[in-house]
């Protein structure tokens, strides 16, 4: 095929454009490649990874409760190979409650801020940490139940959080911290709630 004059210029032009810079759009064009493929990889693994853990919760959800040894083998697993899927945390908030039902309160506790630690939703998060707060509470560690209440949380459960603070407060014989707390709790109850009057109940009793 013949070129005319300017033609064959602009062809010169661009391969010595090409030999300079190439490489280095060969570079670019692959690096750009491989960052996709990587992404897309890291989705399947992600999305495989959930459905392995979504079987191994279904699983754990379907044993009997006092089946504590296959609660905690099912939980330790999702809890080591899919802490980055949403069921690992479901899971050990589960083998928590197994856990301090068989009078195991070290390793409930010790699974119980596992989720607080690793779950991603602050939901998950405060359930576990108002859990916490609420076996402390009943094992007497009242300093302890405070501090776990008073640190930060959803405020979707700032009503139950104050609820709870105002129980460990009465029984530390702190009555007008205790009334001020479920004044607190009934000011974000909700009004209809089943909840409320028990609330509305404690804080009669304690009197004005």
């Amino acid at each position: 095929m013949a070129y005319d004059l300017e033609e064959q210029e602009q062809l010169d032009e661009l391969k010595a454009w090409w030999k300079r810079y190439g490489n280095l759009v060969m570079g670019v064009a692959s690096a750009a490649l491989l960052t996709f493929a990587a992404v897309q990889g890291w989705k399947i693994y992600q999305h495989q990874q959930s459905l392995k853990a979504s079987t191994q919760y279904e699983a754990l959800t379907e044993l009997d409760s006092r089946d504590l040894k296959g609660i905690r083998s099912i939980s330790a697993q999702l809890m080591d190979e899919y802490a980055g899927t949403p069921y690992a945390a479901r899971a050990a908030l589960l083998a928590a409650k197994a856990n301090y039902a068989a009078n195991d309160s070290k390793s409930a506790k010790a699974q119980i801020e596992w989720v607080m630690s690793h779950a991603s939703e602050d939901s998950l998060r405060a359930i576990a940490q108002l859990q916490l707060a609420a076996w402390q509470y009943d094992d007497k560690e009242y300093d302890a139940a405070l501090k776990t209440l008073n640190d930060k949380h959803d405020v979707g459960f700032d009503g139950l959080f104050a609820d709870l603070r105002g129980d460990v407060l009465a029984a530390l014989g702190r009555k007008t911290e205790a009334r001020a707390a479920y004044a607190e709790a009934l000011a974000h109850l909700d009004g209809e709630g089943r909840y409320r009057h028990y609330t509305e109940h404690k804080l009669d009793a304690l009197g004005s």
